[in-house]
């Protein structure tokens, strides 16, 4: 839809730059939702886009370009004079600018920053000091905030005053003198009650907020979990320092649902869009990836290499090794997943990691039991190997399930346990890691139930 959007308006937006319609070119800026804009925009040179830009105010300037991505944004403010990017930085959201000067040289913003309002300079230092994926590297610090002491009337009267310089004015923080966050009420709380109510009297003191330093995935868990359209950020002390509004977690679980998908297929995540992402980039972060895969690949043929005697002598077993080292890693690969599906939801207990560990075992003996019942019957009757041979088979079939289950469940817990990443415990790493352990399996009961003569 969005591309038919962008091939229908495309052509007309040429034209009017062309001929320097400047009322069309308005009218494209002022009557499109800016983000309808920033996408059409996308597709021009960034000479053009400040072409277009130049005809609306400044306000809706800002409105669009916080839409265009952070890769684009970088590119225009490269051909813009320090005053007129002081003017945007001044308009901007303050997480929007604060990812924007993230992208830039430090030299350039210490160069930009004496330009902007003392105010946005103090807030923009504050944003940038915060560790990156952290809810004060996220989060706005335009909030609405009231003191407890005063009544409904005073309350409302004081909201109109904030609401324009406020991102989101439905939920009202209380606060002390010292900016304590003391409790919280909401716009509805406040137009339903009588004008002469004391605020103190509407003050919901059971506040749930965020760290400044929690990582934000907690911030869009907690934001999930209690449906709030903004949550609260507040520091070692309980002061409030910001919110984080609900369109900024969507972006947080886009960017981590995207960061654990890439990571599932054993690629790096891109800090931009994939056709943003320079080639030597993308080939970097997928060549490492594959470079310690084979390594991995490369010790599994050292074992199989180890007991190249076995194979001389059974050398049917070598028919029946893609069975074992795929029943392995698919049921590895599948324990991982559900397992980090379950910790991006929610951070589990001892108990429940327990209990996990426990049901995939359970999962792995049944699953392991049916595979193995139905490969001992095939490899008997369909290729018609012996009754040990295909115990063989079967046996380290149903063995490997129910490792894969096993350590498909607790290599993301150790994972998280040392503060790594789950999702790196990819499928591709999972099922190189089980080709491992199912080849030394499948040998070592060869061995136990055969026999051999060693070479």
């Amino acid at each position: 839809m969005s591309s038919m959007f962008n091939s229908l308006l495309l052509p007309d937006l040429r034209q009017m730059l062309e001929e320097n319609d400047a009322a069309g070119l308005r009218e494209f800026c002022e009557i499109l939702h800016p983000a309808g804009v920033a996408e059409v925009l996308q597709d021009l040179s960034s000479a053009d886009v400040w072409k277009v830009l130049s005809h609306c105010g400044l306000v809706r300037q800002v409105e669009i370009f916080e839409h265009l991505s952070l890769t684009r944004q970088v590119e225009l403010v490269d051909l813009i004079g320090r005053d007129r990017l002081s003017k945007i930085i001044e308009e901007m959201s303050p997480d929007d600018r604060a990812d924007l000067l993230n992208r830039l040289e430090p030299a350039r913003v210490e160069a930009l920053l004496p330009l902007v309002a003392q105010a946005e300079r103090a807030d923009i230092r504050k944003l940038l000091s915060y560790p990156e994926h952290s809810a004060g590297s996220i989060m706005t610090t335009e909030y609405a905030s009231l003191p407890v002491n005063i009544t409904v009337r005073e309350a409302i009267d004081r909201l109109r005053q904030q609401a324009p310089n406020s991102e989101t004015i439905y939920y009202v923080y209380i606060l002390d003198a010292d900016r304590h966050l003391q409790g919280l009420t909401t716009l509805r709380q406040l137009i339903l009650a009588r004008p002469d109510t004391k605020l103190v009297d509407l003050v919901n003191r059971d506040v749930i907020a965020v760290r400044v330093d929690d990582d934000q995935e907690v911030v869009a868990q907690q934001l999930g979990r209690y449906d709030f359209i903004a949550i609260p950020v507040i520091d070692n002390q309980n002061r409030l320092v910001g919110i984080i509004t609900h369109d900024d977690v969507l972006d947080i679980i886009q960017e981590e649902a995207e960061e654990d998908v890439l990571r599932a297929g054993a690629v790096e995540p891109f800090e931009d869009g994939y056709l943003e992402t320079p080639l030597r980039t993308i080939a970097w972060k997928r060549g490492v990836w594959l470079v310690f895969l084979s390594l991995m690949a490369l010790v599994t043929a050292w074992i199989i290499d180890r007991f190249e005697y076995v194979s001389e002598q059974y050398v049917w077993m070598g028919a029946f090794l893609p069975l074992v080292l795929a029943s392995g890693g698919n049921t590895g690969s599948q324990s991982a997943t559900l397992v980090i599906r379950l910790m991006a939801l929610g951070k589990p207990g001892r108990g429940e990691k327990m209990r996990l560990t426990w049901r995939e075992v359970v999962v792995g003996l049944m699953l392991g039991g049916f595979l193995a019942a139905i490969d001992f019957v095939f490899i008997r009757f369909w290729f018609g190997r012996t009754w040990t041979e295909s115990f063989v088979v079967s046996a380290t079939v149903g063995g490997v399930v129910l490792l894969g289950s096993l350590w498909g469940t607790l290599l993301p817990l150790i994972f998280r346990k040392l503060g790594m990443d789950p999702a790196l415990m990819s499928n591709p790493l999972i099922a190189a890691f089980m080709d491992m352990m199912g080849v030394l399996l499948y040998y070592s009961i060869a061995l136990t139930l055969l026999g051999t003569v060693a070479g």
